[in-house]
């Protein structure tokens, strides 16, 4: 990297660090807090919304232009330099009082679109939240949301940090900086043929299923955690197909095509129209309280406010 010296105890003088900042858009900003907070750029950029490689180029930018290294960076992921925790400190500032603006000055809009942002894990996004915000977004149509479906960790990280006004969230996930409000209980089971060996029995641990064939979900945060489960007792899944919904997953281990894990409430429903057994997971975390999550200390916007106003009201 050309030219790049640490910073130390002096700093540029500063009309030429007001300089060299001024050069940043919200975007560098909000990636170098969500690379911060994750002490990884690859999970920076992810809650950032951005590609590995546009965020390493921003971040290698952002460091070139002022001939300031920002970011130690290491095996084990990035850690911040002293003029990265300087700059970590004003973009926070920063991005908190446009979050303030943008929200105070929606409470004067008239005819205007807003957008909120919202994460949430895979059970929330795909089967309990569609049905609570469906009557919300029909009775507030000039506000969009834009919802991303990630893990619990990412989740509470994102939202602590400032990158999302809202998720939700198992409570196994958080941490200080947020204010958790209940919002569902999420209990995961096994659905398996009616045939199977495994159809006879009361309930199940996820060890006690090594050397079965899966059928997993693609590209989901749900898939991943249990992987992550089966990793920590040091077992690997193995699948024999990927797919995109919970319901595709009950009719093909239904035909005998494998087992799957889903929410209790997916294979209740699905039971009514597939021949599928359904077997308790006893492991702690199959059993999981979801809650809706803010920042602490945070003014939310209107539209934010009204939204968690209703998911509170709207628990069951």
């Amino acid at each position: 990297m050309r030219n790049l010296r640490n910073q130390t105890s002096a700093g540029p003088k500063a009309a030429y660090v007001l300089s060299w900042a001024m050069r940043f858009d919200l975007t560098d900003l909000r990636l170098f807090l969500a690379v911060a907070d994750a002490g990884s750029i690859t999970h920076g950029a992810a809650d950032a919304g951005l590609s590995l490689p546009a965020a390493s180029e921003r971040l290698r930018d952002m460091e070139l232009s002022g001939g300031i290294r920002l970011l130690e960076r290491g095996r084990r992921g990035v850690s911040l330099t002293e003029a990265g925790e300087a700059l970590a400190h004003h973009a926070r500032l920063i991005t908190r009082q446009m979050a303030m603006m943008r929200g105070e000055l929606g409470e004067y809009a008239t005819g205007l679109r807003s957008t909120l942002r919202l994460l949430a894990n895979t059970a929330a996004m795909t089967e309990l939240l569609p049905p609570r915000l469906a009557d919300w977004m029909a009775a507030n149509p000039r506000i969009d949301v834009d919802l991303k479906e990630r893990q619990s960790v990412e989740i509470a990280r994102s939202v602590a940090a400032g990158f999302a006004e809202i998720g939700i969230l198992s409570d196994s996930a958080t941490r200080d900086g947020l204010v958790l409000y209940p919002f569902a209980e999420d209990r995961l089971v096994l659905v398996t043929a009616p045939q199977s060996d495994l159809a006879g029995m009361r309930q199940v641990r996820l060890a006690d299923l090594a050397g079965r064939y899966f059928i997993g979900l693609s590209d989901s945060a749900l898939q991943d955690h249990i992987a992550a489960q089966a990793a920590a007792t040091g077992m690997q899944l193995r699948y024999r197909v990927r797919l995109r919904t919970f319901e595709a997953i009950c009719l093909l281990a239904g035909a005998d095509v494998g087992i799957g894990i889903v929410p209790q409430t997916v294979a209740r429903r699905m039971k009514r129209s597939s021949r599928i057994a359904i077997i308790r997971l006893a492991d702690d975390w199959a059993l999981r309280r979801l809650s809706v999550c803010v920042r602490t200390g945070t003014e939310l916007s209107g539209p934010a406010r009204s939204l968690l106003q209703h998911l509170i009201r709207s628990i069951r």
